[in-house]
């Protein structure tokens, strides 16, 4: 298993309680289905409202593994990302794409499985004579990605981790997860959170 599925198995809240440098996003898009997650470096995208031709770019440069982030400036009142071009990353192993905005054909979106995570869905669609940016800095609900970023996302939340820390954070990640199995456990041999935990009455005085 890879790093990056290691991460997407090990979810956005155990990464973000256990690495203090991970940068948590407020309120990030949501997933199209629960089940959907995803985990990778960022290839961060800003795109003009209203047009998808920087989409189509990034989606012919990106390889296995990327994980698309698109600044749409959050609005929802159309759609720049669909089934083909979902498809399209498929087809490239993209790992998923993150949208401050909108998609359509969610149905079969999540067919595919292809993970997507946005702010919402409509039907209208986009143009293509923007240029638009690849590689750029972003703000993601108030949260900075750049370029190469681990970001970890799934039905929880959303993790955003610099990529010289990767590897320790996936370290303290699996840490943290180890302990849970271990109290998880102790739960299922009659122990009580009060006792694992230390939470018993206390004497006063």
């Amino acid at each position: 298993m890879t790093p990056y599925a290691r991460l997407a198995e090990l979810g956005a809240a155990t990464l973000g309680e256990a690495w203090p440098q991970a940068r948590i996003v407020t309120a990030p898009p949501r997933p199209l289905a629960p089940d959907m997650a995803l985990a990778g470096p960022a290839v961060t995208v800003r795109c003009q409202p209203g047009d998808n031709l920087v989409l189509h770019r990034v989606i012919a440069q990106a390889g296995p593994g990327d994980v698309l982030v698109v600044d749409y400036g959050g609005r929802t009142d159309s759609a720049p990302f669909g089934e083909i071009m979902a498809l399209a990353c498929q087809l490239r192993g993209i790992a998923g794409l993150i949208i401050d905005g909108a998609v359509r054909d969610s149905r079969a979106i999540i067919r595919a499985g292809f993970p997507v995570f946005a702010r919402g869905l409509t039907i209208r669609g986009s143009t293509k004579r923007h240029v638009g940016a690849i590689g750029p800095n972003l703000l993601l609900a108030g949260t900075e990605v750049a370029a190469g970023d681990l970001v970890v996302a799934d039905a929880d939340g959303m993790v955003v981790v610099a990529r010289d820390q990767i590897d320790t954070a996936l370290d303290a990640a699996q840490a943290r997860a180890a302990r849970e199995e271990h109290i998880m456990a102790r739960l299922r041999a009659g122990e009580s959170t009060l006792e694992i935990f230390g939470l018993g009455p206390k004497e006063d005085g």
